[in-house]
């Protein structure tokens, strides 16, 4: 691994050496996994992260292989306020796609990099319990389908992997106590995840830089952003699509007890280090001044 010598010039790893023991959840985007410089990149940092102490669990999206999976068995790609509407037929999809591909490719690579990754889907031991999730649009209330909403996590699950060497691969579909599966948007996955490891970090890795206020004009990326100007930007529709639930993720993280939350590029290579040691990218906080 070169990364010194990389376009970011990153010189000093003394930053990285403080968060030993640390929890870290990162969400890996489907949207750049057909980026392989990225994807190799990202495989690089994990390995760092790891040498120095972090403890990591990643919790993986796949939509855009979900897409292309609906789109061949004649289905429609559907989303409604950022969350795709799921029938049965989606839903199966949906497990297939997130479990039983992405999920197994994304710990492989991990694993022949040499790291203890280890997937599972969040129906394993009670991972992530559900239940049905519906929208609201003013006082309307849609059905969207086989979409959850997190119950609950199994914290003992991930404590008793973290504590022994492992990396946790998390595909975000859930269960109800009937068994019923649920399609759980990652972004809110990871958020629950992280509330309830009181993770140091939470980082969602997606395909653009940040939230900007105009995303046509690039000088208006946001490093930082509270949580009041969440709800303001999407109430004024600054934020729309699929930064709302981003957004929303992000502050419920905040409010369940991860100390930092930040929203990364994926497409840059070795992001995830570049917002170690430089913060890049846009940081959800608390209020004005917090640290």
């Amino acid at each position: 691994m070169n990364i010194k010598n990389s376009n970011s010039n990153i010189k000093d790893f003394t930053q990285i050496n403080k968060f030993k023991g640390k929890t870290f959840v990162i969400k890996y985007g489907g949207s750049i996994m057909s980026n392989d410089a990225a994807k190799q990149a990202f495989v690089e940092d994990i390995a760092l992260m790891t040498t120095a102490g972090i403890k990591v669990v990643i919790v993986h999206g796949g939509g855009p292989l979900i897409n292309t999976w609906v789109n061949k068995t004649g289905g429609e790609n559907k989303f409604i306020k950022g969350l795709r509407v799921t029938n049965k037929e989606t839903m199966e999809i949906v497990e297939m796609v997130l479990s039983g591909n992405v999920n197994k490719r994304l710990s492989s690579i991990l694993s022949i990099r040499g790291l203890n990754a280890i997937g599972i889907s969040g129906k394993d031991s009670n991972l992530i319990q559900a239940k049905k999730k519906f929208v609201y649009d003013d006082t309307k209330k849609i059905d969207i389908g086989f979409v959850g909403e997190v119950v609950s996590i199994n914290k003992n699950l991930l404590l008793n992997m973290l504590c022994s060497g492992y990396i946790p691969v998390i595909s975000p579909v859930g269960s109800d106590k009937e068994g019923n599966s649920y399609n759980i948007n990652a972004d809110y996955a990871a958020a629950a995840i992280s509330g309830v490891l009181k993770a140091e970090k939470l980082l969602i890795m997606t395909d653009i830089d940040g939230v900007y206020t105009d995303i046509t004009d690039p000088s208006t990326l946001l490093s930082s952003i509270t949580v009041e100007e969440t709800k303001e930007y999407i109430n004024q529709g600054i934020v729309y699509g699929g930064m709302i639930p981003k957004l929303e993720c992000c502050v419920a993280a905040i409010n369940k007890g991860t100390k930092n939350v930040h929203l990364v590029d994926g497409r840059e290579k070795h992001s995830l280090l570049l917002n170690i040691i430089k913060n890049c990218g846009t940081r959800i906080i608390t209020a004005k001044g917090a640290n």
